[in-house]
């Protein structure tokens, strides 16, 4: 018996325990068996683990069945708000039943039908997404290598429940959230998929000195230039063995940049996951804020441009002067472009190594300087609306963790 530490105004009562076996008068399996001879491409959708996860349902992949066997499994049918959880694999994931996937079949999933007392089940969902309750599911799993959870252990597993009108403020507070989750990972999509388009079509492609997408008042052809006729650049560098420590941190230490720090979102991360002490600084080199990076090493070819001011590996590559005007925002989007249009070209897809004298002799195509500047403001404030959606992504999941753990017992 206990109570939560926040709660809606003018609910005071303690929250009961009780087994789920008293909540649902059925709890069992869905179909558990090899369904794939059943498989077809129109069909039935055919509820899977895979769809299951983090409290909600995905299509991200999806399995249909034919009308026989969908039919066989009448009396195992799903209804709106039904409950499934995962049993295999990613145990403990959790979904309520939509509407609109009322009457579906489903596979390898325990199923929790009829309630047998006022039960909302979205608040039973969130209650699963708590830190408690995942304990609870771990302290009842099997197997080592993939983890199995059994209906017949979810008939008494504990859960904490308050009336039903307080269940349904909870379940609906935290279905707002999520629908504000959905909303920012959608926005930030669309405009990543934007981006994406618009950097196949507003560079030159296919041998042409134009691209296919441009800004008003710009007609000119671009020009063709080696990289070496238009930037200068060096690696980084770093005091050997990497292993001595006093190459890193202490008073005095800086941001030290390597492969793994420059992302795949054209920045750096927040923070560099090395420092470089003061001793060691005098044998690196220093990239300021708004440096162009390029990757080197492992990943080739990720681009950066630096959000701060640090020290740079030998795996990395900083542009340190340009031979024209160059806007440094466009360049960083050309020299990507570059990369990407020379993995299609490689083997497998991957550039395996790149020597200074074949980065030199990169053919670039340049425009005038304006447009270069209106291009790379362009693509800079997508890259803006991109971070400020992910921000707000990340403190709406923080928001909900924190919640999670204290509106339930």
């Amino acid at each position: 018996m206990d109570k939560p530490k926040i709660r809606f105004k003018g609910y005071t009562e303690v929250w009961k325990q009780c087994k789920l076996g008293d909540v649902y008068a059925a709890i069992g399996n869905a179909f558990v068996g090899t369904a794939t001879p059943y498989y077809v491409e129109y069909g039935h959708f055919y509820l899977e683990a895979n769809n299951v996860k983090d409290g909600q349902i995905n299509h991200n992949s999806e399995i249909f069945i034919n009308d026989e066997f969908y039919e066989k499994q009448r009396d195992k049918w799903l209804h709106t708000g039904d409950m499934v959880m995962v049993q295999s694999g990613h145990v403990g994931h959790a979904a309520v039943i939509p509407e609109e996937l009322d009457n579906t079949a489903a596979h390898a999933l325990i199923m929790f039908r009829n309630p047998k007392v006022n039960i909302e089940p979205y608040f039973l969902n969130y209650q699963y997404q708590t830190s408690k309750s995942k304990k609870k599911i771990e302290n009842i799993t099997t197997g080592n290598t993939i983890k199995h959870i059994l209906a017949s252990d979810m008939q008494n597993f504990i859960v904490d429940i308050p009336d039903y009108a307080e269940q349904g403020k909870i379940a609906q507070y935290f279905r707002n959230l999520d629908h504000l989750i959905t909303l920012h990972q959608r926005k930030c999509e669309e405009v990543k998929k934007l981006k994406k388009y618009m950097l196949q079509n507003m560079f030159p492609r296919n041998g042409r000195n134009v691209p296919e997408i441009r800004f008003d008042g710009f007609t000119n052809a671009w020009e063709q230039r080696k990289l070496g006729e238009a930037a200068e650049y060096r690696r980084g560098s770093f005091p050997q063995p990497y292993g001595n420590k006093d190459w890193y941190d202490g008073e005095g230490a800086m941001p030290f940049v390597q492969v793994a720090d420059v992302t795949d979102e054209m920045n750096l991360v927040a923070d560099t996951k090395q420092k470089i002490s003061k001793l060691a600084q005098p044998m690196s080199v220093y990239a300021d804020k708004n440096s162009v990076l390029v990757t080197l090493q492992g990943s080739i070819g990720r681009v950066a441009i630096t959000q701060y001011g640090a020290f740079v590996d030998r795996t990395v590559l900083i542009f340190e002067k340009y031979k024209k005007e160059i806007d440094y925002i466009f360049w960083a989007y050309i020299i990507k472009q570059k990369f990407i249009e020379e993995a299609k070209k490689a083997p497998g897809g991957t550039i395996k190594t790149i020597t200074k004298e074949t980065l030199s002799d990169f053919d670039l195509m340049l425009p005038e300087y304006k447009e270069q500047m209106k291009i790379g403001q362009y693509f800079s404030t997508l890259d803006h609306l991109i971070t400020l959606h992910q921000r707000k992504l990340e403190s709406l999941r923080t928001l909900k963790k924190f919640m999670l753990e204290k509106m339930f017992v």
